[in-house]
């Protein structure tokens, strides 16, 4: 089964790897930190700020896979602070309709360029 490469203009990637990758009627995204792609830096203000900027970056991903948050079958969190867990959380339940996606929070000691948070997904083609 081949692999079809996504790139889109409003996510940065601070590494050698795809946005996201195509495999069968999967897709999955990489993790996204809170970069504003307008910027390159991230997201000012606390976690709130960082997680819609997150969502932000992901959704231009799945845009970009002719995709919109009703194929994400999964969300994975990545939190250096637990104490976060909370107001992520609301900002997390306005991204999606019910059913929500499956969802694994973990708390992490570092993430890169210091953000508080970091977001991966992995959608399906319906």
């Amino acid at each position: 089964m081949s692999r079809k490469a996504f790139s889109a203009a409003g996510a940065t990637a601070v590494g050698p790897y795809s946005h996201a990758l195509e495999s069968g009627d999967l897709i999955f995204l990489s993790g996204q930190t809170p970069i504003d792609s307008q910027t390159g830096k991230l997201a000012e203000g606390g976690i709130v700020q960082q997680t819609k900027q997150c969502f932000k970056n992901l959704f231009n991903v799945l845009t970009s896979a002719g995709l919109t948050p009703d194929n994400v079958e999964k969300v994975n969190v990545f939190l250096t602070d637990m104490n976060n867990f909370t107001a992520m959380n609301e900002v997390n339940s306005k991204q999606f309709s019910k059913p929500y996606p499956a969802r694994t929070t973990i708390g992490v000691a570092s993430l890169p360029l210091c953000a508080q948070i970091e977001i991966e997904m992995i959608a399906r083609r319906k």
